[in-house]
């Protein structure tokens, strides 16, 4: 039998023990941890609606007329109106023929990819794409071949020497780095070699490109160029669930194929429509994304200027550099004593050696939080040194 306690006792001693915060109250920036207020920088509520009085409003009136769960598969009995109409309201929103809406994102691209592809074919993945998707390509059981980070050339050359059907999946926004794929080019070599692209855009949806519509939209990729597109609504979007987007061939396709649509309960019908103001918020939120976008700039000047290591990103996911895990937890630490809420990222969720701090800003932010953070950064940066 293994030996499970001495496996954690080695993840304690090498810095890569993980614990649970336990958060009571609202998401929003200060977060009530242990009794104690901490002001967070660590959430993917990009845009602040997880508790915005709208989306609130919306579920309890959806709840007094749906009830709460979605009781059983879509396939079965579970598909309701609710669903339908948020389904309908992503494919209008993000410029494609059809929708379909899954649980969570984890579930979304476990389900697309390994219903896209299977034995005999070959998947074409970025190497710092999302655990989702990594595991996605492992269940299909197609042959997968990982290219190096945003490196077009080298895809193409491995696309130019293989037959059959041929999937490329990327993150459109990469989730610890904050950069952006270069869709174009991977839209132009999927083009010329015959492969079918699937984007992930769980972290540019709501955030990036005209109307917050993503970063296909923000480089006026359709539904021709890139195929597939995952988003989730756990993040900008401050709700819960994820969906695909494309040609309604290939959501009856994934109706048919996709096992972690077809052998799970839906979600609850009312969080759908609280969705669906949701959408209507991101739609007109573009003060939110001008503020937001302030907030990433001058966090990027200033950190910058006091010698930290940040990542090239213009997005909300600002990670800084540290390298070493007990480095990373001592920052974490430190900036915790000054009431800041930053976690530290280690392996394996970063490749060794690139453990970071990932700062994530929110239009919920003030620029005096942000002046809180830097101040906190400038006070802490000994703590690099030790």
């Amino acid at each position: 039998m293994r030996d499970f306690a001495s496996e954690l006792e080695q993840r304690k001693q090498a810095g890569l023990y993980r614990t649970r915060r336990l958060i009571s109250g609202r998401q929003q920036p200060v977060l009530i941890s242990g009794g104690k207020p901490l002001l967070s920088f660590c959430s993917n509520d990009y845009l602040g609606l997880a508790s915005h009085p709208l989306n609130i409003e919306t579920l309890r009136s959806a709840l007094a007329e749906n009830g709460i769960g979605g009781a059983s598969s879509h396939l079965i009995c579970g598909h309701n109106e609710a669903h339908h109409r948020l389904e309908e309201r992503l494919a209008a929103f993000t410029r494609r023929s059809s929708a379909l809406f899954f649980s969570t994102g984890y579930m979304a691209n476990l389900g697309v990819i390994s219903a896209l592809a299977g034995r005999g074919d070959t998947i074409f993945s970025d190497q710092l794409n999302h655990a989702s998707i990594i595991d996605g390509c492992s269940l299909s059981r197609a042959r997968v071949c990982r290219y190096a980070h945003g490196d077009v050339a080298s895809l193409e050359g491995m696309l130019s020497e293989t037959e059959g059907h041929k999937l490329v999946v990327t993150d459109g926004v990469f989730s610890m780095d904050g950069d952006v794929a270069p869709l174009r080019d991977l839209a132009r070599v999927c083009r010329d070699h015959g492969a079918l692209l699937v984007v992930d855009d769980a972290h540019g949806f709501g955030v990036l490109g005209p109307q917050g519509r993503g970063c296909l939209a923000e480089l006026g990729l359709s539904e021709e160029d890139v195929p597939v597109l995952v988003g989730t609504l756990g993040k900008a979007a401050g709700t819960s669930g994820a969906f695909v987007a494309g040609p309604a061939m290939l959501m009856d396709y994934l109706v048919q194929k996709a096992r972690t649509y077809i052998y799970t309960t839906a979600m609850p019908p009312a969080l759908a429509l609280a969705t669906c103001t949701s959408l209507d918020l991101i739609e007109h939120g573009d003060e939110l994304r001008a503020h937001l976008q302030s907030l990433v700039n001058r966090f990027r000047q200033e950190a910058s200027a006091m010698g930290y290591d940040l990542m090239p990103s213009r997005t909300p996911v600002q990670p800084i550099m540290i390298g070493s895990n007990t480095r990373a937890l001592a920052l974490s630490h430190g900036l915790e004593e000054f009431g800041l809420l930053v976690t530290a990222i280690r392996p394996p969720t970063v490749p060794e050696g690139e453990a970071r701090l990932r700062v994530t800003l929110s239009a919920a932010h003030s620029h005096d939080d942000l002046d809180s953070l830097l101040q906190a950064l400038l006070d802490c940066r000994h703590l690099l040194k030790t």
